[in-house]
């Protein structure tokens, strides 16, 4: 296996580590004034995700990072192209940053309820971010020989990009949902549990209108055949069991199928772009591979030995982080929320 390929498989690792924990944090971030009737309920909600959702967010800086230092020109073309999707991405990370922060800070209803909106717009904005950046690079996206970018935003704004959207939005706010029935007091996790099955409906018919409109838009026939293979359909079979194991309470295996679904959908889309990165759709022998996107042989052997000493240790600190809080929250928990 070459450095390159190897970069792309830990690229690959870093953003299915940040849209599966990430994923629940958005989710819960979406709900919280839709299932926390009082100021307490909401800060309930918060709690479950309050010690960890500043850790996942370190996933995506990882990956910037290392997308920055191993593919350098994949950097360059997919953050001048998407630059004002990236950027509003940007903005609502701080905003709901600052605001899961500062509400607490005072106990007037007034000032929390302001926050909390920016709670749920910095939580929406990533998914439909991460949606429309997804469709596109499966589309195709106008790039020149000269490796730059050609078109506009509105240019991302194709209808299978949109689509891709609202089924990563809506992944990601069944994701939280099924969370919160783990996570939540007892009270509030009935409601999650509830809004799930809501949730469920919809997100797997959007789900499955993105996987049929890739055979049009995308480049899966050709590339993938009309049997993708074992990875996207079992990722499309655990959306599915998702909504036999609500009604039977499984919660824990709810989840687990949730999360299925979008650590093998982030999967599907790595293999289903390699070994090109990003496709030009104006000649196909412009597109971006991992091969003349990569830096050079020396920067790329640095970075390995560096990746293998430190990633086990990041890795086992979280995991640390997660066994610590992996008790259900109580009302008791949150006054700090």
């Amino acid at each position: 296996m070459t450095l390159p390929v190897i970069w792309f498989v830990l690229i690959a690792v870093l953003f299915v580590g940040y849209l599966y924990l990430e994923g629940f944090d958005y989710g819960v971030g979406m709900l919280v004034p839709w299932l926390g009737k009082t100021d307490q309920e909401r800060r309930a909600i918060i709690a479950t995700i309050g010690p960890v959702w500043d850790a996942n967010e370190v996933w995506l800086i990882t990956a910037g990072g290392a997308l920055f230092a191993a593919f350098p020109n994949w950097y360059a073309t997919l953050f001048s192209g998407f630059y004002l999707g990236l950027a509003l991405l940007l903005a609502a990370l701080i905003l709901r940053g600052v605001a899961l922060e500062f509400r607490s800070k005072d106990a007037r209803p007034e000032w929390r309820r302001r926050w909390d909106v920016l709670i749920v717009i910095g939580s929406a904005i990533p998914p439909i971010v991460w949606g429309l950046a997804m469709g596109n690079l499966l589309h195709g996206v106008p790039i020149n020989q000269q490796m730059n970018y050609v078109g506009n935003f509105l240019t991302l704004l194709n209808p299978y990009a949109l689509v891709g959207a609202v089924a990563t939005l809506l992944l990601m706010l069944l994701h939280g949902a099924l969370y919160l029935d783990l996570k939540a007091p007892e009270e509030l996790a009935q409601r999650a549990h509830r809004a799930a099955y809501q949730i469920g409906r919809l997100a797997t018919v959007f789900y499955f209108a993105f996987v049929i409109m890739s055979y049009v838009y995308a480049n899966f026939a050709h590339k993938l055949g009309l049997d993708p293979g074992p990875i996207p359909v079992l990722a499309g079979v655990s959306i599915i069991a998702v909504r036999f194991l609500l009604p039977a309470h499984h919660r824990g295996w709810a989840f687990f199928a949730c999360g299925l679904t979008i650590i093998l959908s982030t999967i599907s889309v790595f293999l289903a772009l390699f070994p090109r990165v990003m496709i030009s759709s104006l000649n196909p022998h412009w597109s971006l591979t991992i091969y003349n996107a990569a830096s050079n042989t020396y920067s790329l052997r640095v970075m390995t030995i560096v990746a293998v000493s430190v990633l086990p240790l990041v890795l086992a600190y979280q995991a640390w982080t997660y066994w610590v809080f992996r008790q259900r929250v109580s009302f008791k928990d949150t006054w700090h929320y």
